[in-house]
């Protein structure tokens, strides 16, 4: 009993003691493993072909994932070194005030993802039980996986992830995507489908920046699961080696899937032709059930840390009482908002990520050494309060490179297309806010002596 009662414990945003960091290699690359399972990681890869043609696809999805996994593994490295969560990790980076920014925006973006995830789960169930019972039940299904999620986030990760991930989700889902694989090649055609080109409406880069983004897109939660790491090696390789392999394979599928599916899109269910196709394979419907039961944990990992981040604004809030919250409120805009209407808000909510990342990891590993003040992290007018409690310097290469990312990609909702989509923001806004912090920010560790120093000296 003892044990169980470790595996649910909540620690907030304080730092994990390192005599309580109980994830080892295995546990964090099934952790990661099972995060990359998810209808919505093969929907996009969905996006690849036939602009890119089948062999271009492939490559751009191991490029792809090779960056933006390299940069969920440092990132999360970050959180194993200091032991707390991904938005406290900004504080020496904006300030103690200044971290208030992202945790908002982040918090938009983990109920706009939470919903989706239940939404999705939701029409993947209505799809199964219409076909096994002729019931839908859409609203039924949309209320147990809300439901279901937040249960998981107030039990917590380490729970999550030795009393279900790796007794069983792990293994049926690993079973299953190597029935579809081998489903796939055996049923179609793949050899021609690898002779055939690309229509070009797609760039290669522009393939790479819609591989490398979905790890990216997690980068705000990663230390929230890196900080219960047991050594700095597991968790940059587990988070990163355990998210590119599933998030490899899923893309890959879904590029496979795509060139095989036969079903038209539907705006207001984007995901329908891919559950099609998959129900349409030799058992699809067994594979369909087991894959749903894994999407389960993207919609735990968003609502967990939904209340992880909003404790770095409300810390006396307890983290159960924010996770049933929060569970709260993304069952009712699940219940009511179509899928939709959410693709493209999400796609801008998480684009503001990438320069964070490229001024966090300046910040950390060239400026700082690897080295943070923790005690520090917690202290008003301390060594990162800066001016006010916020880092001016810092906000200002951020809110370039969000522009520098609205000017490369476009805003295709408001009929902004870009200078230059083909290109890809990813990479180039993230070496911004490394190259631009790298270069401004060394000025800064000495306003931030001096703005403690003279709140000191007022009190």
């Amino acid at each position: 009993m003892a044990g169980l009662t470790d595996q649910i414990r909540a620690y907030g945003i304080q730092p994990v003691p390192v005599s309580e960091r109980r994830l080892g290699f295995v546990d964090t690359f099934v952790l990661w493993w099972d995060l990359g399972v998810s209808f919505l990681v093969m929907a996009v890869g969905m996006f690849l072909v036939p602009g890119l043609s089948l062999g271009q696809a492939l490559l751009a999805i191991l490029v792809g994932a090779v960056v933006g996994n390299a940069l969920l593994g440092l990132v999360g490295t970050i959180g194993s070194d200091t032991g707390v969560p991904t938005m406290v990790l900004f504080r020496p980076v904006l300030g103690l005030r200044g971290s208030i920014v992202p945790t908002v925006l982040n918090l938009l973006q983990l109920l706009g993802w939470a919903t989706f995830e239940v939404i999705v789960m939701a029409q993947a169930a209505a799809l199964l039980s219409e076909r096994l019972i002729g019931v839908r039940g859409y609203l039924g299904w949309v209320l147990f996986f809300a439901v279901l999620g937040t249960a998981m986030a107030v039990v917590g990760p380490i729970m999550v992830v030795k009393q279900w991930m790796e007794r069983f989700a792990v293994w049926v889902v690993l079973l299953t995507l190597i029935w579809i694989t081998v489903a796939v090649l055996t049923t179609y055609d793949v050899r021609a489908w690898l002779a055939k080109p690309g229509t070009g409406e797609m760039s290669f880069w522009l393939g790479v920046d819609l591989v490398a983004v979905m790890p990216i897109s997690w980068v705000p939660l990663v230390a929230d699961y890196s900080r219960m790491a047991r050594s700095r090696k597991t968790a940059f390789w587990g988070t990163g080696l355990g998210y590119f392999g599933s998030h490899v394979w899923f893309y890959a599928l879904g590029a496979l899937l795509a060139l095989s599916a036969t079903v038209p899109s539907d705006p207001s269910a984007p995901i329908a032709p891919l559950l099609t196709t998959i129900a349409a394979l030799t058992a699809g419907w067994v594979a369909l059930l087991v894959l749903l039961v894994a999407e389960t944990d993207e919609g735990f990992a968003n609502i967990y840390s939904a209340a992880v981040s909003a404790q770095n604004i409300w810390p006396r809030l307890g983290q159960r009482t924010l996770a049933l919250g929060i569970g709260g409120i993304v069952l009712v805009l699940a219940a009511t908002l179509p899928l939709v209407q959410y693709e493209s808000f999400l796609l801008l909510i998480g684009s503001i990520f990438i320069p964070l990342l490229g001024i966090l990891t300046a910040d950390y590993f060239v400026l700082r050494h690897r080295q943070y003040d923790v005690a520090e992290l917690y202290r008003s007018g301390g060594r990162y309060w800066y001016r006010g409690g916020v880092n001016w310097p810092a906000m200002g290469v951020w809110v370039s490179g969000v522009a520098l990312y609205l000017l490369i990609a476009g805003l295709p909702q408001l009929g902004w297309s870009g200078l230059a989509p083909w290109l890809g923001a990813t990479i180039p806004t993230y070496t911004f806010g490394l190259l631009a912090y790298a270069l401004v920010g060394r000025s800064v560790e000495q306003g931030g002596a001096s703005g403690a120093a003279e709140s000191d000296a007022r009190r």
